[in-house]
C-alpha cells in the first residue's frame, strides 16, 4: 500500500470516528427548543435561583455565596453547565434528584439551605424547562465550589439523609386541590413550591426544619406565620390584621411584589433582593394568583388580631420623649401625621411592619437603614442609618412612639431589645 493510500485511509477513519463522536455527544447532550429554554428562564426567575447561586461581584450561577449557619459557613454551588466545576454532566434525572430531592450525583446529600423541601413540589414540566435553561441558556463558568468551614464531623453528609427522612420525605410534585379554582391552585403552587416563600416566612424547629410546608395539616397554621432570618423578621403573610396581611387587598400584595412598595409600606432587607431578582419579573397573572392564595390563609391564632375600631383613633402623645425624637429625625420623610408620602416614604400609621408583634425590623431599619428594592423604571430610596446618631434608649423611644401612635397597637420597645439588635448587626458587618 502506498503512503498516499495509508494517509487517505487514516483521514477516512479519523473522519468516521469524529462523526461517531459527534453523534454520541449530540445524543448525550440533547438540544432544546428556544421556547423550552425561555420557559426555563422564567421558572428560574420564579425560583430565584440566582440569588443564592451568585456571589457578590461573581458570575451568574457560579456559586460561592457564603451562608452563615450556627455550626459554620457553607457556600452555594456552581450550577452553570461547566462539565468540570458545574452541572454540565448532569442528566435530567441527576438534575431532578438534586433540585427536588436534595441528593447530588454520587449520593451526596445537599444541605437544606437548598430549599428542596419546597422544590419537591415543582412539576415535571417545569423541571424539564429548568434543565433546558441551565444546560443551554446559562454560560458555563470554570469555578470550583468552596468547601464549608465547619469542623469535622459536621462536614459529614450522611446525617443529612436522616434529616431528610425526618423532615422532607414527601417529594411528590404539587397536586391541585379540586375544591379550589385554577387561579388559587397556581398561587399555592408558586408559594409552596417554586417561590419557596416558607423558607423565610415559616418558623423553624429544633432541627432547623420548617415547621410546616403548606397551610394544610396539623401544623398548617404555622405556615408563613413569620420567622427571624438574617437579623430581620420575615413577616407574617397570613390574615392577621396586626402584623399580617389582613388589611391588605390583592392589589396591595401585587404592588409590593412588583415594585417593592405600596401605600402601606416598603420591602426591606432580604426581601428587596427577592423583588429585584425574582418577583418583579413575574407575570401579572402569577402575581395575582399568589395574592389570591395568600389572602385565603386564615389568621395565625397565635398572633394578635386587629383591635376593635375606636372612633376617633387615639392620637399619639406629642409631648413624649419618643415623639420629640421622631419629630427631629423621622417626620421630614414620614410626616408628623405618620402618613408618609405615597409611593415614596412608607406610612407609619397602620404599617404591618411597625405593628408587628416582633419589633425587629423596625429597630433594624432605624439602626442600619436600608434601600428599597431595585426595580426597573422605579427610583430607589434610601433610609439613612441612625446607629451612630441615636442611643439604644432613643431608638427604643422612637420605636415605642410609632408603634403606639395614630391607632397602632404595637407593644413598647426596650433599650435592651435595641442593644441586642445593634450587637447582632455589628456581627454581620
Amino acid at each position: 500500500m502506498s503512503v498516499t493510500n495509508k494517509k487517505s485511509r487514516l483521514h477516512y477513519v479519523s473522519g468516521f470516528l469524529l462523526i461517531i463522536g459527534w453523534v454520541g455527544f449530540a445524543q448525550a447532550s440533547p438540544r432544546f427548543s428556544p421556547q423550552e429554554i425561555e420557559r426555563g428562564a422564567y421558572v428560574a426567575k420564579v425560583g430565584d435561583c440566582i440569588a443564592c447561586h451568585t456571589a457578590p461581584g461573581g458570575k451568574p450561577f457560579a456559586g460561592g455565596l457564603p451562608m452563615p449557619l450556627p455550626m459554620g459557613t457553607i457556600y452555594s454551588s456552581n450550577i452553570t453547565p461547566d462539565p468540570t466545576d458545574g452541572i454540565g454532566k448532569y442528566t435530567f434525572e441527576d438534575f431532578d434528584r438534586a433540585v427536588r430531592k436534595g441528593v447530588a450525583p454520587g449520593g451526596k446529600y445537599l444541605y437544606p439551605a437548598m430549599p428542596y423541601p419546597s422544590y419537591a413540589k415543582v412539576t415535571p414540566e417545569d423541571m424539564k424547562a429548568l434543565y433546558a435553561y441551565f444546560m443551554q441558556g446559562v454560560k458555563p463558568v470554570a469555578q470550583p465550589d468552596k468547601p464549608p468551614t465547619m469542623i469535622w464531623p459536621l462536614t459529614l453528609r450522611w446525617p443529612l439523609a436522616i434529616w431528610k427522612w425526618m423532615y422532607a420525605s414527601d417529594d411528590h410534585a404539587y397536586q391541585p386541590d379540586p375544591k379550589q379554582g385554577a387561579q388559587w391552585n397556581r398561587g399555592a403552587y408558586l408559594v409552596e413550591g417554586l417561590g419557596h416563600c416558607g423558607a423565610c416566612h415559616t418558623p423553624r424547629g429544633i432541627g432547623m426544619q420548617e415547621k410546616a410546608l403548606s397551610a394544610s395539616g396539623a401544623d398548617g397554621s404555622l405556615f408563613l406565620s413569620g420567622a427571624k432570618v438574617e437579623n430581620w423578621y420575615a413577616s407574617n403573610l397570613r390574615g392577621n390584621g396586626v402584623g399580617g396581611l389582613g388589611g391588605w387587598s390583592v392589589a396591595d400584595i401585587v404592588q409590593l411584589l412588583k415594585t417593592g412598595r405600596n401605600s402601606t409600606g416598603a420591602a426591606m432587607g432580604s426581601m428587596t433582593e427577592v423583588i429585584h431578582h425574582s418577583s418583579q419579573h413575574w407575570t401579572d397573572a402569577d402575581l395575582e394568583a399568589v395574592a389570591i392564595y395568600l389572602k385565603s390563609l386564615p389568621a395565625d391564632p397565635n398572633k394578635p388580631r386587629a383591635p376593635q375600631p375606636v372612633a376617633p383613633a387615639p392620637q399619639p402623645d406629642l409631648h413624649s420623649v419618643g415623639s420629640l425624637a421622631y419629630a427631629q429625625h423621622c417626620a421630614l420623610c414620614h410626616q408628623n401625621d405618620g402618613e408618609g408620602a405615597a409611593g415614596v416614604f412608607p406610612a407609619m400609621a397602620s404599617n404591618p411592619t411597625v405593628e408587628s408583634r416582633d419589633a425587629l425590623n423596625l429597630i433594624h431599619v432605624i439602626l442600619a437603614g436600608g434601600q428599597t428594592a431595585e426595580v426597573k423604571g422605579i427610583h430607589q430610596f434610601t433610609m439613612p442609618a441612625f446607629a451612630s446618631v441615636l442611643s439604644d434608649q432613643q431608638v427604643a423611644d422612637i420605636a415605642t412612639f410609632v408603634r403606639s401612635g395614630w391607632g397602632n397597637s404595637g407593644a413598647a420597645v426596650s433599650a435592651s431589645e435595641v442593644a441586642k439588635v445593634r450587637a447582632d448587626i455589628a456581627k454581620t458587618h
